[in-house]
């Protein structure tokens, strides 16, 4: 009769186990109905089996990925001359104005894309959609759109 408290220090418990032996169980050994003799006797042969299980080699250890990465934007951090007349020129005809769109088709940053869109409004060239804390809208003035 097993005694639980008979396994008080670390050394008495290994020794007790060593005479406990548990039986080795084959588990992919192929099941052999009675019933079926000519199935039977294909899987004792193990020639149906797929070339997957008669191969134990090692599976392959997982690498994790490091992430997904994001190009680097390379956005000017001052208007120059060809920058600031695309402002002028082609800003005001989008349908659609905040600084993010600005920011990301004239390569200029959002903080430099924000001034030149308080600028162009201050000179009534767009119009105030929406103004929020985190976000401006605008649009193109309806009296230059008649006029094209």
């Amino acid at each position: 009769r097993w005694n639980p408290r008979a396994f008080t220090d670390l050394a008495g418990f290994s020794a007790s186990l060593a005479y406990r032996t548990i039986p080795q169980i084959n588990l992919f050994k192929a099941v052999v109905s009675t019933q079926s003799t000519g199935a039977a006797a294909t899987s004792k042969t193990g020639k149906d089996k797929p070339a997957k299980a008669k191969s134990g080699g090692k599976a392959k250890k997982k690498k994790w990925s490091k992430g997904k990465t994001r190009d680097k934007l390379n956005n000017a951090p001052m208007f120059d001359k060809t920058t600031y007349g695309k402002l002028y020129d082609e800003v005001p005809k989008y349908k659609l104005i905040t600084p993010s769109i600005v920011s990301e088709r004239l390569k200029v940053r959002g903080s430099l894309a924000r001034f030149g869109l308080e600028e162009l409004h201050a000179k009534g060239m767009i119009k105030l959609v929406d103004k929020h804390a985190n976000q401006v809208i605008y649009t193109r003035n309806s009296n230059e759109v008649d006029a094209e």
